[in-house]
């Protein structure tokens, strides 16, 4: 088996595992226990480069948003996570791979770019860390500069309520409701110039903020 045969066979065992715990552990999740919503699926492109931007209010916002995507979605998490047991290899499944926050992680912007080019969509919280009210305060210019370097469409998602599922002294989740808010594609920068990273990130703030502020 050529090396290239081999890759395609590891791609393919990854997006198999993923789907699976998608499909039997994360979806039903959502939808039951958090009585998860999903507004705007039709916008989500099945095929294609494609960076999803996100808020980030809650430990369980990746796995939330997977539910919530009708593809594999890949996505930079904290890499912390990765060695919190049950939920760093439920993470792990469903395509995430960890991020250095105190730095330019060229790394995992490499990741990211190499796993576009095989299909995934890559998710990213714009705002590197996560904000009590789920609102984007001070984005982070990443995705847009994956964006530009695989030119790849950037969709803003917002995950609504999720601020509210970890309660202070309280061991298991709180069931509430979970709403996945799907809005409208921005284009990729044209470059990789510093105002064009800043105008198109500013976009999609404010556009995940407008989701967020019409929750029902």
């Amino acid at each position: 088996m050529s090396q290239d045969q081999t890759n395609s066979q590891i791609v393919k065992t990854k997006k198999t595992v993923y789907h699976l715990v998608n499909s039997f552990v994360v979806k039903p999740i959502f939808g039951t226990y958090f009585r998860g919503k999903v507004t705007g699926k039709e916008k989500v492109p099945l095929e294609g480069k494609l960076i999803i931007v996100s808020n980030h209010a809650s430990v369980f916002d990746p796995p939330l948003l997977s539910a919530g995507i009708p593809r594999p979605v890949s996505y930079m998490a904290k890499q912390e996570l990765f060695t919190e047991g049950f939920f760093g290899n439920l993470i792990k499944s469903l395509g995430a791979y960890p991020v250095n926050r105190e730095g330019f992680d060229r790394k995992a912007i490499r990741q990211a770019v190499s796993l576009l080019e095989e299909g995934w969509a890559t998710g990213i919280f714009i705002e590197g860390t996560r904000t009590p009210d789920g609102r984007i305060h001070n984005p982070k210019l990443g995705a847009a500069l994956i964006a530009a370097k695989a030119q790849a469409p950037l969709l803003p998602v917002a995950l609504c309520g999720t601020e509210k599922i970890v309660v202070k002294g309280q061991k298991l989740p709180k069931s509430v409701k979970v709403h996945l808010k799907i809005g409208d594609i921005i284009p990729p920068p044209t470059s990789g110039k510093k105002e064009n990273l800043e105008t198109i990130t500013a976009q999609c703030a404010s556009a995940i903020n407008q989701l967020v502020d019409c929750f029902d």
